[in-house]
């Protein structure tokens, strides 16, 4: 059974930088398949932030690129999300997700539904 476990969130001031870590059990994180950030702000809905592919593809959301960076961490088995510049918008609780797909060269899944297994969570609060 696969187990992720995020880590890292806090509250920090604009323009400061965090970095969450989403510890995974029952997988390896380079193994085939997908896995992302997503984030979710009171009274809005889950987005998707940023994703990696088996390969080490990356994507991120417009509103992210420049300041966020996603990567796999294959010592710890982890798969981490830099974030640097941080902005009061992106205060959010920041989850990780997966899902398992064959070793092929396809788009990661933006959305929610693209994803079967997920986090608790992290809070991530940026202060102006």
């Amino acid at each position: 059974q696969v187990q992720l476990v995020e880590s890292g969130g806090g509250s920090v001031q604009s323009g400061g930088s965090l970095r969450l870590s989403c510890a995974t059990s029952g997988f390896i994180v380079r193994d085939c398949g997908c896995m992302a950030w997503f984030r979710q702000a009171p009274g809005k809905q889950r987005e998707g932030v940023a994703t990696i592919r088996w390969d080490g593809a990356t994507s991120s959301a417009d509103s992210v690129k420049g300041r966020f960076t996603i990567s796999h961490d294959s010592a710890k088995n982890t798969v981490d999300l830099r974030m640097n510049d941080l902005k009061p918008e992106d205060t959010a609780m920041y989850y990780c997700a997966l899902t398992i797909r064959s070793c092929n060269s396809y788009a990661c899944p933006p959305e929610v539904k693209g994803y079967n297994s997920w986090g608790q969570g992290t809070q991530v609060t940026v202060s102006s």
